[in-house]
């Protein structure tokens, strides 16, 4: 069961004098089941933050709350068409709004986004912790079980009330601690009115989200190392394959060794080079002119 309101503020007035006084009047419209048999209106006058006099439509007048208001309350409830106006209200005010409210809000529902993690693994005579949350859901009423090869988990179990998201979503978790068994099947069960029958969520152990987590890390390192592994592979060929094409041969000299031949860099001086047959760890100076 649960409370629904509405407000209607009728007529707000803000009188800045000397003193900073100010007068507020409102009308709420309270209600529980759902045929509206229990609406109830009241109307509250406030002065300077303070409630001095309401109408309750299920008192049927008026009710003071300091001495003014209690004057006020005697006089105004002398006056029975009036009251009679104001407890009109409920059929003439609350029920036709709150009838727009449930066939454009309060009927509709919107199905849970559920997930179950690992929040902490076992370690030693350490427990586990799984954590079953549902996100982003409406109306509000919803129900979280634990079940533990098909029974239901009613020990060390723990949960969050219903959150708001601010924007007529909700949110809920609920905490299972328990020491993992060989072959055990763990499953979050949810009951929520876009359901026509309770979802049942299992919790897979084959792979942690922290393991998860640990070989998407590994393959991004593993892309990032191969790409700049052939980014320095493609210059390394393109600078090697610039210095071929301005080398000149060379050539034994009669005691065997190899003499050095003329090569021009990219800034454009005229360098000497002593190479090996294989064109490997080339030597190359500047001559002095």
């Amino acid at each position: 069961m649960f409370k629904l309101l509405i407000l209607f503020i009728l007529q707000t007035a803000v009188l800045h004098t000397a003193n900073g006084d100010s007068l507020a009047m409102s009308a709420w419209c309270y209600w529980s089941k759902d045929d509206l048999s229990d609406m109830e209106s009241i109307r509250s006058q406030i002065i300077n933050k303070i409630k001095y006099v309401e109408f309750n439509s299920t008192l049927g007048k008026y009710v003071g709350f300091t001495e003014t208001g209690v004057r006020n309350a005697e006089a105004w409830n002398k006056d029975t068409a009036r009251l009679q106006a104001l407890k009109a209200e409920v059929d003439t005010v609350c029920k036709p709004n709150a009838g727009i409210y449930y066939s454009n809000i309060l009927s509709k529902t919107v199905e849970p986004q559920v997930e179950v993690v690992q929040t902490k693994q076992s370690e030693g005579s350490h427990l586990s912790w799984l954590m079953c949350s549902a996100y982003s859901f409406y109306p509000k009423l919803i129900k979280v079980t634990w079940l533990r090869n098909g029974k239901e988990i009613k020990s060390d179990v723990t949960s969050t009330e219903e959150m708001a998201d601010g924007d007529w979503y909700y949110q809920i978790h609920s905490h299972l601690e328990y020491k993992p068994e060989s072959g055990e099947e763990i499953s979050c069960v949810v009951e929520h009115a876009s359901f026509k029958k309770p979802m049942s969520y299992k919790w897979d152990p084959s792979m942690s989200e922290p393991d998860k987590s640990k070989i998407a890390i590994g393959a991004s390192g593993l892309v990032l190392g191969v790409v700049l592994s052939a980014a320095g592979f493609i210059y390394y060929r393109k600078k090697c394959s610039g210095q071929w094409q301005n080398h000149q041969e060379p050539s034994r000299t009669s005691d065997g060794s190899w003499s050095p031949h003329k090569h021009r860099s990219s800034g454009g001086e005229t360098q000497e080079c002593l190479m090996n047959p294989l064109h490997l760890f080339n030597t190359c100076f500047i001559p002095n002119s």
